[in-house]
């Protein structure tokens, strides 16, 4: 069974405030784009557990503390089920705050479940989900949702952007997420961003921030430059996603062609 895990970027992040478990509540807007991996899964008429092979972007590691095995471990420890072979074409960057691991895990539990008739509902899907990654249970639904908690409590938001042109730029770098946290002096905004984002999209330059901006381009000003080239270029909102290296444009119609980004990774398109 082929399907394809997409990535989501960010719209606007909100470190509310650090949780006496060592965590952070945030707040923020999970949405969907069209960039994705190839996930291919299929009954195994040779193994006797499961075989795993990769192309596209080197995962390196250990299968066993790949995401997507972990959720086939998962529900295997509590249903029945043939051995599967697994194969991943993997295109979606890592350490861009993409949420490429966790869509891979999502989809993987989606796929078994529809492969092998489990009838596991959506709900139970998404506690799965959770216990192999905050934000993988975002990927079950796979729906514009706004998020709260460490970013595992969703509620649903009616927002699209169709119509709109996206442009993700993810430069060469790898931006630790426990060190990014660590550098956050939490605080809850004044305005919910769930109220900002109903807003005209010309608002969201002035009004909807990711709190994770401000260290991150103190430390590595190519991701500021990359950001502040997107809006030359006329876009309508730029972002760092989640806690990077990777940044967007949105833009009302296509981007022009331009060698800003030349050396950088590149994905883009139109918006659903």
């Amino acid at each position: 069974m082929l399907t394809y895990p997409n990535a989501k970027i960010n719209l606007g992040l909100n470190v509310v405030e650090r949780r006496e478990d060592g965590y952070h509540n945030i707040e923020t807007i999970f949405y969907p784009i069209g960039l994705s991996d190839i996930l291919d899964v299929e009954p195994s008429d040779t193994c006797t557990d499961y075989s795993f092979s990769s192309s596209g972007i080197e995962l390196g590691g250990d299968p066993e503390d790949n995401l997507i095995v972990r959720a086939y471990r998962l529900l295997r420890s509590e249903y029945q089920f043939s051995p599967v072979d697994i194969s991943l074409i993997k295109q979606i960057p890592f350490g861009a705050g993409l949420g490429g691991g966790s869509s891979d895990a999502a989809f993987m539990l989606t796929t078994l479940n529809k492969m092998f008739e489990l009838k596991i509902t959506p709900r139970k899907l998404e506690k799965y989900a959770a216990m192999l990654g905050a934000d993988c249970p975002v990927f079950i639904k796979n729906k514009p949702v706004f998020a709260t908690g460490i970013g595992n409590v969703f509620t649903p938001i009616k927002l699209s952007m169709k119509g709109k042109y996206l442009l993700l730029v993810k430069p060469d770098i790898h931006v630790s997420t426990p060190e990014a946290y660590s550098l956050i002096v939490p605080e809850k905004p004044p305005v919910s961003l769930i109220e900002l984002i109903q807003r005209p999209m010309v608002e969201w330059k002035d009004t909807i921030v990711n709190d994770f901006e401000s260290s991150v381009f103190t430390r590595y000003p190519e991701i500021k430059k990359i950001k502040n080239d997107l809006y030359e270029m006329g876009a309508v909102y730029a972002s760092m996603s989640g806690s990077g290296s990777s940044v967007y444009g949105i833009f009302d119609s296509m981007f022009p062609e331009n060698n800003l980004f030349d050396g950088y990774f590149l994905a883009g398109g139109e918006l659903e």
